[in-house]
Parts: C-alpha cells; structure tokens; sequence
C-alpha cells in the first residue's frame, strides 16, 4: 500500500531534514514516501531537501500553506498512491503514528483522519489564546455542518483516494485546515478523529503569534463561513 507523506515546508531549513529521515525509519508495512513541497522559500530548504531521500517538488512562485499541500495532493493521486497524510515540516508532527492512522482509516471506514492533540490533551497544546480560537472553530464546523472535531487546526492528516479526489479538484489556500472541514461535510466525507502527542515546533517560526490570534480568528471565520456557501 502506498502512502505519499506530503510536507509543506515554507523555510524549514532547521528540521526538515529530521522530519524526512524520521519518516524514511519508520518501519512498518506500508510503503511511505516523504514528498516535500518548497513553497518558493527564503531559505537553504530547497537545496537540502534535493539532497534528502524525498520527492522534492519545488513550486516556481509562494502559494502559501493551501496551495503548497494541494500541490502534494495533486501528486500522490496522479501518482496512484492509496493514501497521502499531510505532515508538517517543523517536526511537531508524531511520523511514526501514520500506521495508526492508516489502520483507524480502514478499520472505521473513514476518508480523512485527523490527528488531535486534544482527546487527552497530551503533549504540546499550543498557548491559551490559540486554544481559544480552535474552540471557537469547532463550535463554528458544528454549527454548519453538524459534525464536532476536537482539532480543527491539525496539520496532521490522512486523506484516502476519494479524500484526494475532492482536495485535488479544490482546497482552501490562506486557512486550510478549518475551512476544509466545511468542504469534507458538503462532499459527504467520513472524517473521524484520534490521538496523538505532538512536540514543540523543531526549527522555523510560526506565522501566527499572541497578538495575531484575535485577528486570525476573525479572518478564519469568514473563510469558514465564505467556503461554506462556495461549496
């Protein structure tokens, strides 16, 4: 069975290359493959990662974070992989609990499986203003769409073949994740939740900082409610 890992890595020179071998140790019975995509970074990333043992897809302009994932997805389905897991370039990510999510996948009939770092709040959660906000995205989704995930921000995720069908054909760009949720439910997907212990970002810096957080939850709640309408 195979399974594409894409990894969105906007200058992520300080741990892709621990992400990528931490995937290439895994040892289990499904055939991963790490696909980095270079989303046009600043940085050394581009050239360590056409050194690593990876699928390097270098984009020729910035998509940002949507673009740069869809980009993976489009090519694990045109590749005929059977499953494509979204895993972040920062190491915050567990690689070594894809099998988990692959096996909750087949075992519960789901399309997508999301990684939650809150269904017993192990590991790193995040700062309290960030809590906030991701509490206020899941009552948002199940609101619209009836259906309460704990996590709606994880980056980690498990899409299977009629997943990437629908986030190949479209995918939000500026806040994927939440807005996602919204299109899964219209496409009548089968999302379901499990979880998992995540670290501390290894390396990079993250886009959203304390006195950013109300104004991205302002911004994520129109793009929720804009891709709620355009699906």
């Amino acid at each position: 069975m195979k399974v594409a890992v894409v990894i969105p890595a906007y200058n992520e020179e300080a741990a892709i290359s621990t992400v990528v071998a931490e995937i290439n140790s895994i040892n289990t019975d499904y055939e991963l493959t790490p696909v980095v995509v270079n989303d046009c970074s600043k940085d050394a990333t581009g050239e360590i990662i056409d050194q690593l043992d990876c699928v390097a897809l270098h984009l020729p302009v910035n998509l940002g974070i949507g673009g740069a994932v869809q980009s993976g997805f489009l090519y694990a389905y045109e590749n005929d992989f059977d499953y494509a897991v979204q895993l972040d370039g920062d190491g915050q990510h567990p690689a070594h609990q894809i099998s988990h999510l692959i096996d909750l996948s087949i075992k519960q009939h789901l399309d997508v499986v999301i990684g939650s770092r809150f269904l017993t709040k192990q590991g790193f959660q995040s700062s309290f203003m960030r809590r906030v906000g991701i509490r206020w995205f899941s009552i948002l989704n199940k609101m619209l769409t009836g259906n309460f995930i704990a996590d709606t921000t994880s980056g980690f995720r498990l899409y299977n073949r009629k997943a990437l069908e629908v986030v190949t054909e479209y995918y939000p760009d500026e806040y994927p994740e939440p807005e996602a949720l919204v299109l899964y439910a219209k496409r009548k997907l089968r999302v379901g939740e499990m979880p998992v212990e995540m670290r501390e970002r290894q390396g990079g810096t993250s886009s959203i900082n304390a006195l950013r957080s109300l104004y991205y939850m302002w911004k994520v709640t129109l793009g929720v409610l804009f891709t709620y309408i355009r699906a």
